[in-house]
């Protein structure tokens, strides 16, 4: 077949063709705006042109340990400005980022420094012990520098390489590689791991371009946002937002760890425009307590994302002016894979009814080219009746190249030429996509499908409910049942866990109700996803339910 006449002689050139990369946008951030506010941490500012040199004074100190294509560089730091300057830094070289959850153990930790083969690793001082131990278990160890952050509220030095002194090492005027194939690597990002080894998940510089282009926009970020970093950078690279931040040429504001009085102090202090969060950030701020709790001077834009946050919390949002982003996405694809796009004439509709349109996940970013709900048997569209349930799947430039060093789980979660997200979903009749389960959470009792996610919106618009997570119990009677476990707000009102299921038999379907309730902190991940299998587990010891004597 002829190329055409649009294909001939009209070739990729140097002049007309890069590979796509995040990289270049802290470099125009430093040209165009030198001396904005790039990095506020505590008391330290550095402007564009500063963060621009740190970042090369790092790559090349990492060049000079031999760092280069395909290595990996481990760090284990909270959100401070050595974790933003590493985003840049080490994929300036070719080699590729793997930001350790710093709320890990030191085995896991171990084990991700051994299957990542880190050739070097950088540590905040504060984990210095989970990374000794760690490192001591290790033959081949990597090359240690540590970070000592004055707002750090502990820890010793622990044998490494000062990060401050490393990058005095680096040279400033470096002329750093970049790449070649924007198919190459950028990071390495691991799953929670609630069963098993985690899975290294590994992302290319064109995913992470696209994406950052998509979240800027799909997000309402503004341009030169002040950003403060209640998500983990660990987390997908605080949704590529480290590098959406930084092309808007915003001001990144540091926050070692999420705590809302801080939270409402630097909002205030900084006039912070744009957050990001999981539900349980989202749910600690609308329910801190009243004296820390207050409406804003201005709208803040904040996207959340996971596990669909109850109509509760999104409600509460409003009233200290929070303007809601709902998303959804996985590690698997850079975070955000779609989004709630929002209709004005749902503004006037009532609350709860609002509510219900928020909490859906919508439709696919700009970044994913499709996403659908489809059976898992025969991969046919679910229709859009909002009753029959498919799983999520999606396809685009912006789903990860696989696992790490493992083939068999790469391959069976792209089969059929889906990205298989294990989410249980309905498409309603507009389009939009509403999560009903995991497909692994779906409760059988009696025959009947019951999701744990609408028990859980439920319980969550009772009064004296903070969390709540559902999961099956073992039913003499029903096969399965619906039990709740639920932590009860500090200073809520008292309740009992027959006040609870008669609240759940008031606002649902009665066979749906919860048949167990047990009261009492809730196991989370690293990254404050409820684990719900060591739910499961404290049920198995318990044995099955019993159906009640007649009195």
């Amino acid at each position: 077949m002829s190329p055409g006449i649009f294909e001939t002689e009209l070739e990729k050139r140097t002049a007309n063709y890069t590979p796509l990369t995040p990289l270049n946008f802290l470099r125009r951030a430093a040209l165009a705006y030198p001396q904005h506010a790039a990095i506020i941490h505590g008391d330290l500012r550095y402007d564009y042109r500063t963060f621009y040199e740190r970042s090369v004074r790092l790559a090349s100190g990492l060049g000079g340990l031999g760092v280069g294509p395909g290595d990996t560089v481990a760090m284990l730091a909270p959100n401070i400005p050595a974790a933003l300057e590493a985003l840049f830094a080490v994929p300036m070289l070719g080699a590729v980022l793997n930001m350790i959850n710093v709320r890990l153990d030191a085995a896991t930790v171990a084990y991700i420094l051994e299957h990542s083969e880190a050739k070097a690793f950088i540590a905040d001082r504060e984990f210095g012990s989970t990374a000794t131990d760690a490192l001591g278990r290790l033959q081949e160890k990597p090359r240690l520098i540590e970070i000592d952050d004055p707002l750090a509220e502990s820890g010793q030095p622990i044998g490494g390489e000062d990060y401050e002194a490393f990058l005095d090492s680096g040279d400033p005027d470096f002329d750093w590689p970049g790449i070649a194939d924007e198919w190459q690597a950028i990071s390495l990002n691991y799953t929670s791991g609630t069963t098993g080894d985690p899975k290294g998940v590994v992302f290319h510089h064109r995913g992470a371009y696209i994406t950052t282009l998509s979240n800027a926009l799909v997000h309402r970020f503004t341009p030169q946002p002040v950003y403060l970093w209640t998500l983990p950078l660990f987390h997908c690279n605080g949704w590529t937002n480290g590098w959406v931040v930084t092309a808007l040429a915003g001001t990144h504001i540091c926050l070692r760890r999420m705590d809302p009085a801080e939270v409402f102090r630097l909002i205030d202090k900084h006039e912070v425009s744009h957050m990001s969060g999981a539900p349980i950030v989202l749910n600690a701020l609308v329910n801190a307590p009243p004296e820390l709790r207050r409406k804003t001077t201005h709208v803040i834009e904040f996207t959340t994302g996971g596990a669909a946050p109850p109509a509760a919390v999104f409600e509460k949002s409003a009233e200290i002016g929070f303007n809601i982003t709902h998303a959804y996405g996985l590690t698997e694809s850079y975070g955000p894979a779609s989004s709630c796009a929002w209709h004005g004439e749902w503004n006037d509709l009532p609350l709860g009814e609002r509510a219900h349109k928020m909490e859906r996940q919508g439709i696919a970013t700009l970044s994913i080219d499709e996403m659908a709900v489809l059976d898992p048997e025969t991969l046919a569209p679910v229709p859009a009746d909002g009753e029959t349930m498919g799983e999520i799947m999606l396809r685009g430039n912006t789903v990860m190249k696989g696992y790490l060093k493992d083939a068999p789980a790469t391959a069976a979660c792209f089969e059929g030429g889906w990205f298989h997200s294990g989410d249980l979903a309905v498409v309603e009749s507009d389009g939009y996509v509403l999560i009903k389960d995991r497909s692994k959470d779906i409760i059988i009792s009696g025959g009947e499908n019951i999701s744990s996610l609408e028990i859980e919106s439920v319980l969550y618009h009772h009064p004296a409910v903070l969390e709540a997570a559902v999961v099956a119990r073992a039913d003499e009677r029903w096969g399965e049942s619906p039990c709740a476990f639920i932590t009860l707000k500090p200073d809520g009102e008292a309740t009992s866990a027959e006040d609870i299921i008669a609240f759940c038999r008031e606002n649902m379907a009665h066979f749906k109700a919860p048949k167990t309730v047990i009261f009492g902190p809730l196991p989370k991940t690293a990254t404050g996803k409820i684990q719900k299998f060591m739910l499961r587990e404290k049920l198995r010891a318990l044995g099955p339910r019993k159906e009640p004597e007649a009195s």
